[in-house]
């Protein structure tokens, strides 16, 4: 494995634990909340962050974790929780998680490491001014939506037809599904939605690919599908499909290629926002950042098992090659 670049988040660096520690209130303890369908190990860079500031769970953070476990409907729950916990800023990983913090609380300031669409599903008004009481990072889809698709083409020249597979249940993830079709007509390729909204309607989907195959698989990425990217994969391994996905975690895991966000970094730059609301600053004047850097990994030797054959300028620019 080699690897060439890394992500940068603008505007990301942050103060040495040091410093951080000397802006602590002596004798503090911050209550901090975490609302995500499931663990991951990406999620260790929050708390990285958060040392780096001078927080430290078991010292003067406490971390109130809830995991829906692929149900989104759980959430709303979790967020009257949080309310009554009287936690001083929560993180939430998926769109219906942020969605039902809005619902259950205008007081409570909250950080989206990661938020897809975040303007059009109302879960910030502007990425300069989010207003109300959420900010942190935002994914561009529509840009990321159709790079995907080009790089597809790049690797499969004659691609006509793509399996789209998404959680229909996370709105955010409907948008980039709009964002896809546009950049589908674009480049004649015709697109084959297959809904998702809990854990057990994958079996559901693999059939009907299965059944009507497609030329590749195209994974939008939430918090439910990246849950079940084991599945996924062996999934697309099994029926040697050509699958895209959208993090670098999927190509690691064995799927053949990725090109988006690194969610490591996005995570890391969230103990910024996280710091600041602690200290007093308004959600509301922290502007939603977007990353300027995206990474393509190219897993050869699942390319090699399914028969495809990476160009080599593709080669030559993507930021990690899994040999």
């Amino acid at each position: 494995m080699r690897r060439r670049a890394f992500v940068i988040l603008a505007g990301s660096g942050v103060a040495g634990g040091a410093f951080g520690a000397r802006a602590q209130e002596v004798g503090k303890i911050w209550r901090l909340g975490f609302l995500a369908h499931g663990y991951e190990t990406f999620y260790a860079e929050l708390f990285t962050g958060l040392r780096e500031l001078g927080y430290e769970e078991g010292r003067n953070l406490v971390v109130e974790r809830r995991y829906a476990e692929g149900h989104a409907e759980r959430f709303p729950d979790f967020a009257a929780e949080m309310v009554r916990l009287n936690v001083d800023v929560i993180i939430v990983v998926t769109t219906p998680a942020a969605l039902a913090v809005k619902k259950a609380t205008t007081m409570i300031s909250v950080v989206f490491p990661n938020a897809i669409n975040p303007v059009e599903t109302g879960v910030v008004a502007t990425l300069a001014h989010p207003r109300d009481n959420v900010t942190g990072g935002a994914i561009p889809t529509a840009e990321l939506s159709a790079k995907r698709l080009e790089l597809l083409k790049d690797a499969m020249p004659a691609l006509s037809r793509a399996a789209v597979l998404w959680n229909s249940g996370n709105p955010s993830v409907s948008l980039g599904l709009r964002d896809t079709r546009i950049a589908a007509e674009m480049l004649g390729i015709k697109l084959q939605p297959m809904e998702l909204r809990e854990p057990e309607d994958f079996p559901t989907a693999f059939a009907k690919l299965t059944q009507d195959r497609p030329e590749v698989l195209i994974v939008f990425q939430d918090a439910l599908t990246l849950q079940h990217r084991k599945q996924i994969i062996d999934f697309s391994a099994q029926q040697r499909l050509p699958a895209m996905y959208t993090a670098r975690e999927w190509a690691l895991e064995g799927g053949l290629m990725s090109y988006g966000e690194n969610l490591a970094a996005m995570f890391h730059r969230a103990a910024y926002f996280v710091d600041r609301l602690f200290k007093g600053t308004k959600p509301a004047d922290l502007p939603v950042e977007q990353p300027t850097k995206f990474d393509l990994v190219l897993n050869l030797k699942t390319a090699n098992t399914l028969g495809v054959v990476f160009p080599k300028i593709m080669l030559a620019r993507a930021d990690e090659v899994i040999e």
